[in-house]
């Protein structure tokens, strides 16, 4: 592959494009998957959804272009040259309609813009201070730190004892889709693998994404069909604090809280896991840093 060339499946866009895809009809009916609370594309909202009457045949299950239209206030011909990408620097007056026909929370919303009209307004951000988790307190935590290209670049022994794929040098986010043994370590893997690439997307910085990134992406719309998949749907849902299972070959099951909190000067986002004190897993997470 020719270097900084980004090279992605079949029907899957490049960021650039994707704000003229996000109001597109879709052609292909596998598609509309998605939840309709983080809904992205007039294919991903049924008419009974906003009101409208379901009508007659429909060529797609989803919102026609004139409805949309209809719900955002402009006229089917404008929302067509938005479609077709020959106008693409619609108001904000523009753009908070079409996200409340789309039906678009903060997180899409915000995304909307970055797509059309960078640079972005920017949605909620990661902030240190939002962490349970004070910075003094990090290595008594498995917790590990990626770079912008998405590489691991600091980690902690606690969190190579966890997943050996949280180790420096290695692709958390490759690793998930192309590591077999991360499926045995996440039970709930599609739910894990669709969290990250909603959260992928609405971290990226369209207009500012690390060439090594971009050539992940690539990687995996090419290599994983669930990837490719979940990129499609162009779900965008912000996480920086949750609940995950892991199935631990060497101690068994462990329920645990994660944390995001991104170091913006230092272009680092760090992740740091923990359980509830006093809890299976904290014994569990002890037993296995003291192996």
């Amino acid at each position: 592959m020719e270097a900084g060339k980004v090279v992605l499946a079949d029907g899957v866009e490049p960021l650039r494009e994707s704000f003229t895809l996000a109001l597109s009809e879709p052609t292909d009916p596998t598609s509309r998957s998605a939840p309709a609370s983080n809904a992205s594309s007039p294919a991903q909202i049924s008419p009974q959804q906003v009101g409208l009457p379901a009508g007659g045949r429909r060529r797609v299950s989803g919102l026609r272009r004139e409805e949309v239209a209809q719900l955002a206030g402009i006229s089917p011909e404008y929302y067509l040259r938005l479609e077709q990408g020959r106008n693409l620097n619609p108001s904000d007056q523009i753009l908070a309609a079409l996200a409340r026909a789309l039906q678009l929370d903060e997180d899409a919303l915000a995304y909307l813009h970055r797509l059309a009209r960078p640079p972005a307004p920017q949605p909620r951000p990661y902030e240190s201070g939002r962490s349970s988790t004070a910075p003094g307190q990090l290595a008594a935590h498995p917790c590990y730190a990626q770079g912008p290209g998405g590489r691991v670049v600091a980690a902690n022994r606690k969190t190579v004892l966890l997943c050996p794929f949280f180790a420096v040098g290695r692709n958390p986010l490759r690793a998930a889709f192309l590591e077999p043994e991360m499926r045995s370590l996440y039970p709930q893997w599609d739910d894990m693998t669709a969290k990250a690439v909603s959260g992928l997307r609405a971290m990226i910085d369209v207009d500012d994404t690390d060439p090594e990134l971009l050539e992940t992406i690539g990687e995996l719309t090419v290599a994983s069909e669930r990837f490719c998949t979940l990129w499609t749907r162009r779900e965008v849902r912000r996480r920086d604090t949750g609940l995950t299972r892991l199935n631990h070959p060497l101690v068994g099951e462990l329920d645990l809280h994660y944390e995001k909190i991104v170091r913006p000067q230092a272009r680092q986002l760090i992740v740091v896991y923990y359980a509830d004190q006093g809890s299976t897993s904290a014994e569990r997470l002890a037993l296995l840093s003291g192996l």
